[in-house]
């Protein structure tokens, strides 16, 4: 049976950089991405069961009837996402390692439902004015965006206690080796219970 990795961090901490190397650069760690359902519509080239779970608003709203979801947010009116119970439970019972790249509060659900079988990690920027930097940096977003984005990570960093471990990410490739560290010092210590 597999174990779990949950990594949540405000927006441009650099979680889906590392949740990417911890999948490519380390096979021994057997991870299988958690792949969350949503009732948006595919963008681009996106692929259901790839990219998303793709349903409508009405299957969505059936599945959180019969409490087929671990965590699920509605975000917009009728846009919901979440992380089905039977794709993650699909993975473990194959042996694999399934890592879920979620926002803060779907992170603290999925521990408490998992326990001890989850670690949770919280990726923190140095500062906000670092993630400011970062966020502009990117490129990706107007200075309106980047300011309701540094408001929500403000927000999300109030929950990093209730994680397992928090990681500050200064400089990434030391946080890239440290998050190597924590997974392994899980992976390890829970195989031999």
């Amino acid at each position: 049976m597999g174990r779990l990795l949950i990594v949540s961090a405000p927006s441009g901490s650099g979680k889906s950089t590392i949740v990417n190397f911890l999948m490519k650069e380390h096979p021994e760690f057997k991870l299988a991405f958690s792949v969350s359902a949503t009732s948006r519509p595919p963008r681009g080239k996106e692929e259901n069961g790839v990219d998303y779970y793709f349903l409508s608003p009405e299957e969505f709203r059936s599945h959180i009837e019969n409490d087929d979801f671990l965590e699920y947010e509605e975000v917009y009116e009728g846009r919901f996402y979440g992380t089905l119970k039977s794709q993650v439970e699909e993975k473990l019972a194959a042996g694999m390692n399934v890592v879920f790249d979620v926002d803060v509060k779907g992170g603290i659900n999925i521990k408490k439902y998992y326990g001890e079988d989850a670690l949770s990690v919280f990726i923190q920027p140095p500062s906000i004015e670092v993630l400011r930097e970062r966020l502009i940096r990117r490129n990706t977003d107007e200075m309106a965006q980047i300011e309701q984005r540094l408001a929500k990570a403000e927000y999300e960093m109030t929950f990093a206690p209730q994680f397992d471990r928090i990681l500050i990410n200064d400089d990434l490739n030391v946080a890239k080796q440290e998050a190597v560290a924590l997974l392994n010092e899980f992976l390890q210590g829970n195989s031999q219970t």
